[in-house]
């Protein structure tokens, strides 16, 4: 079964963090508390707090990303991990050509609806938005499937 999801961007300060967040939400609200979910970054600012955006718009669900730091993918996250979810099909087609192994188990967030989510960073708050809609419509997609 399904335990270890886990959650990939670039830099793991906008898009991964909102997207573990909410996932964790959806999840504990779907009543599938078994599952564990965690974001990390291609090309992580390793460290890094999230975007301030990033951390308004969460709060605004009543979720509070702030003390995350970001972190860098790596092999033993992609080898424990069950499910990984990447933000575009760039991202995808990147770690499975650089982790073969992982095939059949990396898909995009917004895979049900064939789309990519945009990177938000240093962009105004309406990128994050729309970012953040898609992350939402991704989830949800995934929730029923899970």
């Amino acid at each position: 079964m399904l335990k270890n999801i886990l959650i990939v961007c670039v830099g793991n300060i906008c898009r991964s963090p909102m997207a573990e967040g909410l996932f964790k939400q959806a999840l504990a609200e779907a009543n599938k508390p078994s599952y564990s979910v965690n974001s990390a970054g291609l090309g992580a600012l390793i460290g890094r707090s999230p975007d301030p955006k990033a951390c308004q718009l969460m709060m605004q669900k009543g979720i509070d990303i702030s003390s995350y730091r970001a972190c860098q993918l790596n092999q033993e996250m992609i080898r424990k991990s069950e499910l990984i979810l990447v933000m575009e099909l760039n991202q995808k087609n990147a770690l499975e050509e650089n982790e073969p192994s992982a095939r059949g188990k990396i898909f995009r967030l917004g895979e049900w609806g064939k789309f990519d989510i945009a990177d938000p960073y240093q962009k105004e708050l309406s990128a994050f938005e729309r970012s953040f809609v898609l992350i939402e419509q991704g989830i949800s997609q995934w929730i029923k499937k899970l």
